[in-house]
């Protein structure tokens, strides 16, 4: 993707879950760079709105939110046609939105793997294939959000690890079957953000995780988002590809 500057052919980005957390990193780096965001929610539309008028503050009719039920297969077609039209072309999408709780085995049943799968595995292939046409047109590109635990299980989280599992195989797919117009990566964050409801990660499972990372510490949410703007805007012969962002722990896992 190329941005000559006018508002004709600066790239138009959508980010699912870009209303909070590594989503609003995404968004504001890719914000930051020139793009124009679609900014997907679903019960943070305040949130999104917020944001969006931030980034119209600063750049105007630069931003606009989307939201819709990423479980809801019958919403994703029309809201990546929302995104197209809104500024009449689709340059990116950034698959960021997703389930994680734990799921030990022997309390796994179907409410566990559809919500899990359904955000991290089939939301971004049907986003996929909806946007692929808009792509194709475009030349543009797909950043997947994996988790450097779809190659390394996470104890106690069977089904959130299969779906990852199945995220990192599904962006090798896309790279062959939409190549040589889109390009398709992901990054595999580690320990960024820790889950706000503390029922996961205790104190001293989070101290382990920190010790065992080379780095010696957690990452940050602009790190992430930093890695998917140079795979979306500056690595035009790069694609297939999972970048694991994640200060070295996956090296000692």
């Amino acid at each position: 993707m190329q941005d000559s500057g006018s508002p004709r052919e600066t790239p138009v980005i959508l980010v699912t879950g870009a209303a909070r957390r590594i989503g609003r990193a995404i968004a504001t780096a890719l914000h930051g760079a020139g793009a124009r965001v679609v900014l997907h929610c679903h019960h943070s539309r305040i949130e999104a709105e917020a944001l969006a008028a931030e980034f119209d503050a600063a750049r105007p009719k630069s931003a606009a939110v989307v939201s819709a039920d990423l479980l809801d297969a019958a919403e994703l077609p029309d809201m990546v046609e929302i995104a197209a039209s809104t500024f009449g072309r689709l340059d990116g999408l950034v698959n960021n939105a997703s389930s994680f709780h734990a799921t030990p085995l022997g309390s796994i049943g179907t409410q566990e793997w559809d919500d899990l799968v359904g955000t991290n595995l089939r939301a971004p292939l049907l986003l996929a294939q909806a946007a692929a046409p808009h792509l194709r047109r475009a030349r543009g590109a797909i950043v997947n959000i994996v988790d450097i635990h779809a190659e390394r299980p996470l104890r106690d989280y069977a089904v959130y690890t299969v779906a990852k599992g199945g995220l990192a195989a599904l962006t090798r797919s896309l790279a062959i079957e939409l190549a040589p117009d889109v390009r398709v990566n992901g990054v595999a964050p580690g320990a960024i953000l820790w889950p706000e409801d503390g029922q996961h990660f205790a104190r001293a499972e989070r101290e382990r995780i920190e010790a065992q990372t080379p780095l010696g510490r957690t990452g940050n949410p602009a790190d992430v988002a930093g890695a998917v703007k140079y795979l979306l805007l500056d690595a035009p012969f790069v694609t297939g590809q999972i970048l694991a962002v994640d200060g070295g722990r996956s090296l000692s896992l």
